[in-house]
This record gives structure tokens, sequence and C-alpha cells, in this order.
């Protein structure tokens, strides 16, 4: 992280980040957006603007604020307001529906509630108000305006919770995560250092706003001083005309978003499909290693993977300059300030190379949940965060995730991580892309279930094909698959489109 970047990182709260930035470069672009642009001091003067006409509204420091709003850049306008006046701020994906707003809504007790009106074909404010939302306002192309001499000091303390954002929902209701500025800037702080980014970059954002990468990429946009493409609806090859008109050198998302990027790439081999670009980068979900290896080979940028999550924006990020195997087999290492802590089912530490519970301590760590108990069931007694996460530390402190804890099928006693299946499965050339569950089985406990997309014009698979193939790659007869489903597209989320591996299992458990 350069002198700049590093002095930013220290700032208390996200106005303060926001407020030196435009001090040292003021007409330098932020957020760009179509023929749409604006400027780090546009950010900040047009910020205080909003948040005086939400101060004239009643919105006070403390006040919950939920907003369900897209990529663009009155969201972040919004968001930034809300920062500047200190009130506490829910964000919400503008996919949900009913269920999880009315869940947000309820559990955070907001006082306003932001929402793009009619987007995409649906009627947000008519949600809002059939669930009794309290000041329901719309902030798409319009926002509130006032007088910045309204407003009172901005915060000073960066420490209270002033945002509470939300797990995905599985089987059960979605859980509202506790963070403050210190956090997200923690987390942004992480990504920056990891990237070695400059101020000649030029970023995107294809995933929501809403979302916890939301503030994690802003922060890294402050800290550098360089502008992202905001995408309100991404998809390709649409999106490729903004790419290349931008010139965007670093791009990504998840391994959803690597593997589109693939696909395009594949249309014209040996054509970059964006010219400028040098970088994909991201996390949120498993990065098969066969997956690094076809972005660096046929892409002919560098592929960097993180660890994160709702609770812990960033984790661990691969560094460009890190080897080819590091970058392929790893999460990449841990920022200063991370500590990672790998446990035996008593808690005992583990060794380099030997699987246990993933553990984290740390500023960019949640303060815990909304509801007290799940923060006294998430915290161990040394106040490490208990991720649900399998893996282990390699001796160069690289972590390595074998799995979700849910995700180790036990076979007759025996414990089979079903990320080592999927690593293979993402080599074969008839499968574009896997999930491995366990599914309850009355003789074995459970049984290895893989369920497989496969890419067009691929030949049909068979299950006695594909474990043909899993054990000439090497993999213990007792792990291999006794269930094989072909489906044409896999169930993913819709912030970083992850796979809904709840939504498999129910779905084959008979």
């Amino acid at each position: 992280m350069n002198d700049t970047a590093h002095a930013l990182s220290s700032a208390r709260t996200l106005w303060d980040l926001v407020d030196r930035r435009a001090r040292l470069t003021p007409d330098r672009p932020v957020l760009l957006q179509g023929d749409r642009s604006l400027t780090f001091g546009e950010l900040r003067d047009r910020a205080e603007r909003v948040a005086a006409g939400l101060h004239e509204r009643g919105v006070r420091p403390g006040t919950v604020v939920a907003w369900q709003l897209p990529t663009r850049i009155e969201t972040a306008l919004l968001s930034f307001a809300l920062a500047r006046i200190g009130a506490v701020q829910s964000p919400v994906i503008p996919f949900y529906r009913d269920r999880e707003v009315g869940f947000a809504l309820r559990e955070s007790k907001a006082e306003y509630f932001a929402v793009p009106g009619e987007w995409r074909g649906f009627d947000h404010t008519a949600m809002a108000h059939r669930l009794g939302a309290k000041n329901v306002f719309e902030a798409y192309d319009t926002l509130p305006d006032g007088d910045p001499a309204v407003l009172p000091a901005p915060p000073s303390d960066g420490t209270s919770v002033r945002w509470i954002y939300w797990t995905s929902g599985t089987t059960s209701d979605p859980k509202g995560v506790l963070h403050t500025d210190r956090s997200l800037i923690a987390g942004g702080s992480c990504l920056a250092h990891a990237l070695r980014l400059s101020a000649d970059d030029v970023g995107s954002m294809a995933f929501p706003y809403a979302h916890i990468a939301g503030p994690d990429y802003t922060v890294m946009l402050l800290l550098y001083g360089f502008p992202a493409v905001m995408f309100e609806h991404f998809a390709l090859p649409d999106a490729l005309a903004e790419y290349r008109g931008h010139g965007v050198t670093v791009a990504g998302g998840s391994t959803a978003f690597y593997s589109m990027f693939l696909a395009e790439q594949r249309k014209r081999p040996g054509e970059p499909v964006v010219p400028t670009l040098r970088l994909l980068a991201g996390g949120g979900a498993p990065k098969p290693p066969e997956v690094y290896h076809s972005v660096v080979r046929e892409m002919g940028v560098q592929l960097t993977h993180g660890y994160g999550m709702t609770e812990v924006p960033m984790i661990t990020m691969g560094a460009p300059d890190d080897t080819a195997e590091n970058l392929a087999t790893t999460e990449g290492r841990p920022p200063e300030g991370m500590e990672i802590r790998i446990v035996d089912a008593a808690g005992a530490p583990r060794p380099a190379g030997v699987d246990g519970d993933v553990r984290l301590r740390g500023e960019a760590v949640c303060q815990g949940y909304l509801d007290p108990a799940q923060t006294a069931e998430a915290f161990d007694g040394d106040g490490f965060l208990i991720t649900g996460d399998v893996g282990h530390l390699t001796g160069s402190g690289h972590l390595v995730l074998t799995g979700r804890v849910k995700d180790i099928i036990i076979r007759k006693g025996e414990n089979i991580s079903a990320r080592e299946i999927e690593d293979l499965l993402h080599r074969h050339p008839a499968v574009g892309d896997a999930a491995v569950i366990g599914l309850p089985d009355a003789e074995r406990g459970e049984r290895v279930c893989a369920v497989v997309e496969q890419p067009p014009g691929a030949p049909e698979l068979t299950l006695a094909g594909v474990t043909s193939y899993l054990r000439g790659e090497g993999l213990s007869v007792h792990k291999l698959p006794e269930q094989l489903e072909v489906v044409d597209a896999l169930p993913r989320n819709e912030t970083l489109r992850k796979v809904l591996k709840y939504r498999l299992r129910e779905r084959f458990a008979e």
C-alpha cells in the first residue's frame, strides 16, 4: 500500500475517508456509469447536499435507514450521505422480496426505507407499503437535497455500529450482521493492499452495491484514488462494451464471473475479450484450480482470489506476484491485523497442513448479530469468530479452504471433503460446473452425490463414466460419488452467484 493509501486507511470513519480523498484529488473520477461520471470532490459535495435533504426529513445520527437500491451512482451518494449524518444503514439486496425484506425491516426497526420505485418489472414502492414500511421514499434518479449548513458535525467515532448487513437466507431467516465504519475500512484496506493497484487502474462493480462487497470495494477506490465502472445489471456479452469503453483493468466478482469471462474469451481465442484487462479478482465462493489455470492460459491475465464473508468482508487475498501454485490452490494470506486460528473440535490449535475449524479475530470482524443469542454462539472464549469453514494454513501462511463444516460428508464414519471432489470434476471436459453434496442414507449415514452442469454439445455423462474418471485422477474409492445428477443450471444466489447447496439437498434427498 502506498504512503497516501496507508495514511487514509487510518481514517476513523468512512466520511473521514471521503473528505480526505476529496481534498487530495477532487477532480479525479471515482464512479463511472454509462456516459455519467462522478469525481471524488463531487462525491463529497453532493453527498453532503443529500445528507442535508435527509436531515430535513428527520434523519439524525443513529436513525436506522434501510435501502434496497441497485448498483447506481445515486445509491453510493445516498449511502455516503447517511455516513455523513452518522445514521445506521441497513442495505438490502434489490432482488429480495416480501419475506426477506419484511424480515430485515422488522428486525432492524428501520425508520426510513429508500427504494428504486419500479425496477426491472417489480414495484418496490408497492412492496414497501404492503409491508408497512415507515417513511418510504424513492431514490433512483432523484435524491433528497438541502443546504449542508443545517448539518451537525460529521461523526467522529468509527467503532459504533452503523451498518446492518444481511446474510443470505438458506432454509432459515437471514442474520443481521453488525458492522462499524472501522471494520469496513479494515476490510477494504486488506483488499487494496493485496491487489497492489494504483491510481492508473480502472475497476468494476458487477455485483449489488448493497452486498458487503460494496463498501469493501469503495474503500479501495478512496484509498488509491482510482475509479470503477458500476453495472446496474451485469450480463455478458452485453456489459463488454462498457468494460472496453472505460478501459477497465481489474474485473471479477466471484468464480462464476471468472467463468463468464472465460466463456466470452473462448468465442474468439487469441483476441483479448477486454484489451486493457490485466487482472481478475474476487472471492465469496470456492475457486477450482482449473479455473485459475484456464484464465491465465486463455485470457492472458492474472487471477487473484480471496476469502471473505458478510461477517468479515476480507480475510485473505491472493497477491498478483504470488506463486502460481499458491494462487491456484489457496485463498491467499491474511493481512497484518487479521488472526486466523485453525482448531480441532475441542478448540485446540492444529499444526500447519492439518485441517480444522477456521476461526478469525481482527478489526475487520463484525461486532456480532442483531440477535444477542446468535452473537454468543458465533464467538469462542478468546473472541474468535467461528466461521463454519474447514481448512488449514500452509507453512508459508497461506490459507487453504477444504469446505464448510456442513459440506463435510460423513460416509460410514469417514470424513469426505466435497471441495476435493468438485475440484477434480472441474477438470473433466464434459463438466461445466459441479457441486458435491451429502444425502441421507440409511446404510452409510450419508452418500456422495455429484450434481453437474454440462457445457453445450458435451457428451452425456454417466455415473460409471464419472467414477472411472475420478479413479483415474487418484480419488480414493470411498470418496467416489454414488449418485450423479445432471441439471440444466445449478441454483445460485443473486449476489455473487454462489451455488445454493441447500436447494440441491432438498431436491435430491428423496
